[in-house]
């Protein structure tokens, strides 16, 4: 299976297409997200981490969470959604088994009773995903 080429698809993972496919997520390098998303970040903000579905992305910032949602066809249109982490109530992770695909991490948003459920394929480290969010949030 060929890689999907361009600075986007930039992968740690070989699996990543199926992945994402399968609905988990693989890391980026956050170094080269941090052009792409200049019009995005505010001055001085910094990108941390980086993960990405087959075209959606969720990236940690030393600010703020970012889901990015690209719609259509051609994945032109693109909403940025944007998390303060003071407003993240709660989170908790659910490493994978045994028998289990896939780890998982689940995000409670002020005033939103149902969390965000992201899932994370077993060679990334739950660990170091609820690390980078727990420094931010646990200030």
């Amino acid at each position: 299976m060929a890689k999907p080429r361009g600075r986007r698809y930039t992968r740690k993972d070989d699996m990543g297409l199926l992945d994402g496919l399968l609905g988990n997520a693989s890391e980026v390098e956050a170094a080269t997200l941090q052009t792409e998303f200049a019009q995005v970040l505010a001055p001085g903000e910094r990108i941390e981490k980086a993960y990405q579905l087959v075209r959606d992305m969720f990236v940690f910032t030393d600010k703020r969470l970012i889901f990015v949602n690209r719609q259509g066809m051609t994945g032109k249109k693109v909403e940025y959604q944007s998390i303060p982490y003071r407003s993240i109530t709660r989170f908790s992770i659910e490493t994978a088994g045994t028998f289990d695909l896939e780890a998982e991490l689940k995000i409670w948003l002020t005033g939103n009773q149902a969390p965000i459920q992201l899932q994370f394929n077993k060679k990334l480290s739950i660990y170091a995903v609820q690390s980078v969010l727990a420094s931010y949030v646990l200030r």
